[in-house]
């Protein structure tokens, strides 16, 4: 008889038990009958029939919704975009995954529907992946995509991973909460984020908008506080362009942020134009946990 996602999850998360923490009272957990994570406080957490677990302790509202996830997904893992970028993570972890022990846990810390983690998966083996989002929408559609990596509705400042339970933290594009990053990480451990450089997405800024602050970026403040937490052990700057078709140009528009702010004439221009050339503009920081 198949196993169903919910018995699958169930297992894995029982395997890695020990990474978790109740978001409540820090108790540790444990899975239940296959049923649901509890800790000894009686604080109990379903295992959904997709497979991820709500371990959100009140509700919280989020600007992304699931156009801009199944868009993200399209752009991802359909177009590409940000292959070279995954291949580059993927090596900075094969280096450090030397001279670890196993498990290696990966957590990608607002992880959305959990294209860019599962990509990295792909290229690193048997690690075990933990995606962490506090959109549940985002959740829902990673743990109904990729089955392998244990997806968690949670929140980042009061975070489910229990102390220096992960080796590597993915922190793409997303808020950071370094307090909780610097706990959950092991000793030595690393924080990955992935920051936007003057250039990234320049083409979408020019389309959509006439000031010129807008049509800028830097990125100083951002590498300045992360300097402040970790131990900056290196920095890689990645450039390079890909032409989009139309439906790839659409897909990039429903995805961004950028769009928020933008007006739909702008927008439909942008798309209306066919394919164009978008440039990736990015600084890796890989932080050490001392």
């Amino acid at each position: 008889m198949t196993k169903s996602q919910k018995v699958i999850s169930a297992e894995m998360l029982s395997e890695y038990a020990e990474a978790f923490r109740c978001p409540y009272c820090e108790g540790s957990l444990k899975v239940v009958a296959l049923k649901s994570l509890e800790c000894p406080n009686n604080h109990s957490f379903d295992i959904a029939k997709q497979g991820y677990v709500n371990l959100m302790t009140r509700p919280l509202n989020s600007n992304y919704g699931k156009e801009l996830f199944q868009a993200r997904q399209e752009i991802v893992m359909g177009s590409c975009l940000y292959a070279p970028l995954h291949d580059r993570i993927s090596k900075v972890i094969e280096c450090r995954r030397e001279i670890s022990s196993h498990p290696f846990v990966i957590l990608d810390a607002g992880c959305g529907e959990g294209s860019h983690l599962q990509s990295i998966l792909d290229m690193n083996g048997n690690a075990a992946g933990v995606g962490l989002d506090i959109s549940k929408e985002g959740i829902v559609m990673a743990a109904k995509k990729y089955k392998n990596p244990i997806w968690l509705v949670g929140d980042l400042a009061k975070s489910p991973l229990g102390d220096q339970s992960v080796h590597v933290i993915l922190n793409l594009f997303s808020p950071s909460n370094y307090k909780e990053f610097k706990r959950s990480l092991k000793s030595n451990g690393l924080v990955i984020k992935v920051v936007p450089r003057s250039n990234y997405l320049k083409e979408l800024r020019e389309a959509f908008f006439v000031d010129a602050d807008k049509r800028s970026f830097n990125n100083e403040d951002t590498v300045s506080l992360f300097k402040k937490h970790f131990h900056l052990s290196d920095v890689t700057s990645l450039c390079y362009t890909k032409y989009l078709n139309k439906d790839e140009l659409g897909n990039l528009v429903q995805m961004s942020p950028l769009s928020w702010t933008s007006e739909q004439k702008h927008r439909d221009a942008l798309i209306r134009q066919g394919d164009a050339e978008i440039t990736i503009d990015i600084d890796i920081l890989v932080g050490l946990n001392k």
